[in-house]
């Protein structure tokens, strides 16, 4: 397959090509200066995007804008009716943006070589409008299109973002175009919605100042992919404060995307002298292969090129939250710790309650030292103790929230967002730290530093458990930018807490998967999916999580039965921890109440996790059926070995469980089943199936298979 390579210039420098092994993405510019979309697609020739840039626009009624549906990035202002993703207002009050090109360059990323690169070339186009200057970014990993848009005021007066996007996508001329998007709420997220585009605007996205439960930013569009065939073109942002994403169906039955930070166009930054704003990272990808291959180049983009350590799996992990709920001690956690590591446990996390004046959610948030009646000795003989039992350690936080019952708020009620005159609005007995103030990124630096420091902590989940309701700040001149500052300085912290502790792993939570982004996931090494660890609800929210981001973040307990957050479901221990070992898998259960029997399957379970997890976390997934009332599967491929994970709800009239059709094989080989012992051909597999054995209700398998 062909490689990626560094972007192609036409003769006169203005048609641009880039291309991964698959894939190509062309613009081209006018000679007036017009930036317009050519290609995204199957791989196309220089010499096939010269021939698109020469056709000409057909003619339009006066109603309409000759470029509409066609501009790489449509600014406001002039003859143009379709969405901005620029709107930009100066000091006198004057909107609009008429640009003209400067130049353009490609800056090689050290370590490329000659023509070939690794996917980091990047392409840069860059405009001016008097003191405004824009400069547009492409880059190319694989298949995955990088862009982003960096605004620079070169003038002496101020200039005000209304709204700046990422970028514009264009899909080419299609009839019968169909949206996938992920929604939810809390306990609910991330779950798969498809149906037909219609014309005008279909928007999704967050003005809650975090990502939110109730969309992941993330679309895709086709007109009759399967799961393994067909066109999809996916775009997805990487942002984790408020964002919007349109997809819009222009008269012309055109389609393009337009993405950014912020959810409405009320006022982003404003840009002093000499001041920049880089957008957010919007990726785009297109696969010829199906859902299912556009998935599985999402997550190979995600390992190679945005998470941290990707190559390393994640350990099992045990958390107390759920086993003790605020009502925690040194002792209570030291015999949990002796239970989960007799079942094989690697990584043991103290949840909420550890810290302050922690007994409940009424106080305590901000005040980041261990409670002396809790823990007397600080952390470090808990922390010893976990060692010595050969498990790593791990606390939870969520630095960026106060409780007005605090120490930090009673010497500081200034330092979280509020209006002036105005209730201070309070979700879970906490507020919001207003994160843009310098004063309280070095406060929360000081002490988490100090912290990570006090005691050996490998491992630090982040909590953020409210969103944005009061985001004021008076005594700032702009203070609609806390908006945009609190991420960058999230952003920032995260960076100088990993510098300074290298050896610490960070996961994502948000009650759940209310912050799961492409933004985070390059600052942490695992992701809360989901505060619902029910199994059954579990494999359609991972079967959404599934079409964007890969298992090795997906972070999933094995809770008690009856499930005791959310419905009283009594599953087995096996269905459970099936459920869980489709992610990274980990255990939440009260393990005190567990008996000898249950204890020892859980061990058996968690050996045979650590024996697939290579195959699991950095795998090649297949979705074999969806999770919609009867049999479901997903499967992983990494070499010469696979593992089916195979779920059946219900079985109805008692009739027999389909067989699986596997994927990613070789028809010519043979495949063991190091369950059975039976040989299997490889084509047999892939167009007949694999019969489970699974029967009744809530049942569930793990099939190795080994090619010989």
């Amino acid at each position: 397959m062909p490689e990626t390579v560094k972007p192609e210039i036409a003769a006169g420098g203005r048609t641009w090509l880039l291309s991964g092994p698959a894939s190509s993405y062309a613009l081209h510019l006018t000679e007036a200066d017009e930036l317009v979309h050519l290609h995204w697609g199957a791989r196309i020739a220089l010499v096939d995007a010269e021939a698109l840039a020469a056709v000409p626009f057909q003619g339009r009624a006066s109603f309409e804008a000759a470029l509409d549906g066609h501009e790489e990035y449509p600014v406001e202002g002039g003859p143009r009716f379709v969405r901005p993703a620029l709107s930009v207002r100066t000091g006198t009050g004057r909107r609009g943006t008429e640009w003209t090109f400067e130049s353009y360059e490609i800056q090689q990323e050290p370590g490329s070589e000659g023509g070939r690169d690794d996917g980091g070339a990047e392409l840069r186009l860059r405009f001016r409008d008097g003191a405004l200057v824009i400069t547009l970014h492409y880059r190319m990993r694989g298949d995955v299109v990088e862009r982003w848009t960096t605004l620079r005021n070169d003038g002496e007066e101020p200039l005000e973002l209304l709204r700046a996007d990422s970028a514009t996508w264009t899909l080419p001329e299609r009839e019968d175009w169909r949206l996938s998007h992920l929604h939810g709420r809390w306990a609910a997220e991330s779950r798969l919605v498809r149906a037909p585009l219609t014309y005008g605007e279909k928007i999704i996205g967050s003005r809650r100042g975090h990502t939110g439960h109730q969309y992941l930013p993330w679309v895709a569009l086709d007109t009759d992919a399967t799961e393994e065939r067909g066109e999809v073109y996916g775009c997805a942002l990487g942002w984790s404060g408020s964002w919007r994403i349109s997809v819009a169906q222009l008269p012309d039955a055109r389609v393009q995307i337009t993405g950014g930070a912020g959810y409405d166009d009320s006022g982003l930054l404003r840009l002093a002298a000499g001041e920049s704003f880089t957008t957010p990272l919007f990726a785009g990808l297109w696969s010829d292969a199906g859902f299912g291959g556009a998935s599985r180049a999402w997550h190979a983009y995600q390992r190679a090129h945005v998470i941290p350590d990707a190559e390393r799996d994640r350990p099992v992990l045990f958390n107390s939250w759920e086993a003790t709920f605020f009502d925690i001690s040194e002792e209570q956690q030291a015999t949990l710790a002796r239970r989960a590591a007799a079942i094989g446990v690697e990584l043991f996390v103290v949840d909420d309650g550890w810290f302050g004046a922690r007994t409940g959610d009424h106080a305590g948030l901000g005040d980041w030292w261990p409670n002396p009646d809790r823990f007397p000795n600080g952390l470090k003989p808990l922390a010893d103790h976990v060692h010595a039992l050969d498990m790593q350690f791990g606390i939870w936080v969520e630095p960026e929230m106060v409780n007005p019952d605090s120490d930090l708020y009673r010497a500081h009620p200034d330092w979280v967002q509020f209006q002036p005159g105005r209730k201070r609005t309070e979700f879970r007995n906490q507020l919001m730290l207003n994160l843009a103030r310098e004063d309280v990124q070095e406060y929360l630096f000081e002490r988490l530093d100090s912290l990570l420091s006090s005691a050996p902590i490998d491992y630090v989940k982040w909590d953020f458990n409210r969103c944005f309701t009061d985001a004021g700040w008076p005594d700032d001149p702009y203070p609609q930018r806390l908006w945009v500052d609190h991420v960058r300085a999230l952003y920032a912290l995260l960076d100088r807490l990993r510098a300074a502790h290298p050896g610490v792993a960070f996961e994502s939570c948000s009650g759940g998967g209310g912050r799961i982004d492409l933004g985070i996931l390059a600052r942490t090494d695992q992701v809360w999916t989901s505060d619902n660890t029910d199994p059954l609800d579990r494999l359609d929210i991972q079967h959404g999580f599934s079409q964007i981001h890969p298992a090795r973040v997906m972070a999933a307990w094995v809770t008690d039965s009856p499930n005791t957050q959310l419905n009283g479901r009594i599953s087995s221990l096996r269905f459970r921890f099936v459920s869980a070992m489709a992610g990274v898998l980990g255990v939440g259960g009260d393990l005190s109440e567990w008996t000898e029997e249950e204890l020892a399957e859980a061990r058996r379970w968690v050996d045979l996790y650590k024996e697939i997890r290579p195959l699991v976390q950095r795998g090649d997934q297949y979705r074999l059926r969806p999770p919609a009332g009867g049999l479901s599967a997903v499967q992983y491929v990494r070499g010469d070995e696979t593992v089916v994970l195979a779920w059946l709800q219900a079985q109805r009239y008692g009739e027999p469980v389909p067989a699986l059709r596997l994927r990613g094989l070789d028809p010519t080989a043979s495949y063991e089943c190091r369950e059975t012992g039976e040989v299997h051909r490889g084509a047999v597999l892939l167009h007949h199936g694999l019969r489970t054995g699974l029967r009744g209700d809530l049942d569930a398998t793990v099939i190795r298979l080994r090619r010989i």
